[in-house]
C-alpha cells in the first residue's frame, strides 16, 4: 500500500462525516467514481455519515442516486474531491466549509485542495484509482460498485483504446471482475444503448463537421438543433469519442452552451497532436489526446480553433518529416 492509499484511508477511519463531490458536468467517470467510494465507505463504516453530491444527471441515474446536503459548514468533516483538478469546477460544494479536503484525480495538476492529494496522470481514470485504493486498502467491493467503477474506465479510455491504459489498468479490472463476478456483458449496454434519436443526432454531427486541410475538425451545436433532435445539452459531450476513427481527422473539437453558467463548453479529442496546452490557454485543459474549454465569447472559439488548427498542421508536417 503506497503512502497516500494509507493516509486517504487513515482519513476516512477518523471522519465520521464523509461528502464526496466531482466536476461541474460530469461524465461517467466522475459520476462512478464518487458513487462507488461512496458506497465502500459506507460498506465499510456503516455507521458513518457519507454523501455523493453534485446535479445529477437523468441519463446516469442508473449509476445510483445522489444525496443533498445543507450548503453550510460541517463540524469535523471530510470532502473528497475526485475527477477535477481546479476549485472552479467543483459541483455542489465549497471547500471551505469542510474540516479537511482530499483531492483522487487523473489530470495534469492545476489547483491544491488540500494537504493529502493523490493526482496520477498515467492512470486512465479516476475509478482506475479509486479501484486501486478499494484494493489496497482492503474496502470491499460489490456487484454495484463494481459495475460502476468498471463503466468508469471503460469510458474515460473508450474501451482501452487511448494510449494510457496499460498493464496497470487491465490488472486492476482483472482483479475488480474476478472478485465481484460481474458479467461485464450486462455492464456495455448502460454506456452505449442509445435511443435512435440521439444516433440521428450522431449522423447530424458528422454530416456537418467542418474539416480542414490540417485536420481539424469542428462543430458548434446550437440550441435549435438540440432542441430539434431531442437531446440535451450534454449529449455533445457524450459523442465525442464516437469520432476517433476517422482517417480525415486529426483533431476534433464540438462546441455546446452550457445555460446553467452561460459559457460555452468545447470538448476537444485527438488522436496524434497534443491538445491540452492549448486548450489551457483558452480556460480549460486535460490529457494530451483529450481536453476540453470554457469560453465566453464566439471570438474567443475562433481563436481556439485557429490554435488547433495549426497544432494539427505542425503535427502532420512532424510526422512526414519523420518518415523522410
Amino acid at each position: 500500500m503506497n503512502a497516500k492509499i494509507r493516509a486517504i484511508a487513515k482519513r476516512i477511519k477518523d471522519y465520521n462525516t464523509i461528502v464526496i463531490s466531482r466536476h461541474v458536468g460530469p461524465d461517467p467517470d466522475a459520476i462512478a467514481s464518487q458513487i462507488a467510494l461512496r458506497d465502500a465507505i459506507r460498506l465499510r463504516y456503516p455507521s458513518k455519515n457519507v454523501y455523493a453530491v453534485g446535479t445529477p444527471v437523468s441519463k446516469f441515474k442508473s449509476y445510483g442516486t445522489l444525496d443533498k446536503i445543507n450548503d453550510e459548514k460541517l463540524d469535523n468533516s471530510l470532502l473528497f474531491v475526485l475527477d477535477c483538478p481546479n476549485i472552479s469546477r467543483v459541483d455542489g460544494v465549497k471547500l471551505e466549509n469542510f474540516t479537511e479536503v482530499i483531492k483522487i484525480d487523473h489530470h495534469p495538476f492545476e489547483d491544491k485542495m488540500g494537504e493529502i492529494e493523490w493526482v496520477d496522470t498515467e492512470a486512465s481514470s479516476t475509478c482506475e484509482m479509486i479501484t486501486e485504493f478499494l484494493i489496497s486498502a482492503r474496502f470491499r467491493a460489490n456487484r454495484s460498485i463494481a459495475e460502476n467503477l468498471f463503466i468508469g474506465v471503460v469510458a474515460d479510455s473508450d474501451r482501452f483504446l487511448f494510449s494510457s491504459p496499460g498493464g496497470k489498468t487491465l490488472e486492476l479490472m482483472s482483479i475488480l471482475i474476478k472478485n465481484s463476478k460481474i458479467d461485464i456483458s450486462t455492464v456495455y449496454p448502460r454506456l452505449y444503448l442509445r435511443p435512435l434519436n440521439e444516433v440521428k443526432f450522431q449522423a447530424y454531427i458528422t454530416e456537418h463537421l467542418k474539416v480542414t486541410a490540417s485536420g481539424f475538425a469542428s462543430l458548434k451545436i446550437d440550441k435549435k438543433i438540440i432542441d430539434k433532435y431531442k437531446v440535451d445539452a450534454g449529449t455533445a459531450s457524450n459523442l465525442v469519442n464516437n469520432f476517433n476513427n476517422i482517417k480525415e481527422i486529426l483533431c476534433w473539437a464540438l462546441v455546446s452552451y452550457d445555460e446553467k453558467l452561460q459559457m460555452h463548453k468545447i470538448n476537444i479529442r485527438s488522436r496524434g497532436p497534443a491538445i491540452n496546452e492549448v486548450a489551457s490557454k483558452f480556460n480549460g485543459g486535460g490529457h494530451a489526446h483529450a481536453s476540453g474549454a470554457r469560453l465566453k465569447t464566439q471570438k474567443e472559439i475562433d481563436k481556439l480553433f485557429k490554435e488547433l488548427d495549426k497544432t494539427c498542421k505542425e503535427y502532420k508536417k512532424q510526422q512526414k518529416d519523420l518518415q523522410e
